[in-house]
């Protein structure tokens, strides 16, 4: 994909939300930088300050951290047509707790923090459509701490699988343990008892 179909996809992304004239679009594209990934490389590492609006425009990524015991917990996979970055690092200035990295090749169009508030103030529906995405952001966010306290690990699994259809098959079993917070033998035992049913 050139970087300019790259920046089409999130164009046409975002003309599918809300309504956008040329002039807007244009401001829009003039602003967008295309990162390209390959697999396995990052976008965001530990202890780095994250300065951007991210969408994923093609590919695949996780966002991560890493404990003291060097296990992986992940928070977040972000497939094509997902926003990902580290919300907290934006706005605090602080150094992100998370990794992001790329489980496939990868497109991501970025926007610096600044440029992305002054289109927000130029383009109302712009911010609208932004503070609709963090209402069903915190939504989905209070669903999965719902979901790790009260569901049994066959629960959550299920649960997933539910929630996330198409990501099931493009990511190995270990990182879907991660995510539901079980470990992998206890995912392979509840996949063994899934298909004997």
């Amino acid at each position: 994909m050139s970087n300019t179909e790259v920046v089409d996809v999130f164009l046409h992304y975002l003309s599918s939300k809300i309504s956008l004239s040329d002039a807007e679009l244009d401001q829009i594209r003039t602003v967008s930088i295309v990162k390209k990934l390959r697999k396995k490389q990052y976008l965001l590492q530990e202890g780095d300050v994250w300065r951007y609006h991210a969408f994923v425009a093609d590919g695949f990524l996780r966002t991560f951290s890493v404990d003291e015991k060097s296990n992986e917990h992940i928070m977040n996979f972000s497939p094509e047509n997902y926003w990902t970055g580290d919300r907290a690092s934006l706005s605090s200035g602080n150094p992100s707790r998370f990794y992001i990295e790329a489980l496939e090749d990868s497109a991501v169009v970025l926007i610096t923090d600044q440029n992305f508030q002054g289109l927000c103030k130029r383009i109302p529906q712009l911010n609208e459509l932004v503070n609709a995405i963090l209402h069903r952001s915190f939504i989905v966010s209070q669903d999965r701490i719902h979901s790790s306290i009260a569901l049994s690990a066959e629960e959550k699994y299920h649960h997933f699988l539910e929630k996330y259809p198409g990501i099931s098959n493009r990511v190995p079993q270990h990182m879907i343990a991660s995510f539901i917070g079980v470990t992998p033998e206890t995912l392979t035992r509840i996949r063994r008892n899934s298909t004997k049913k």
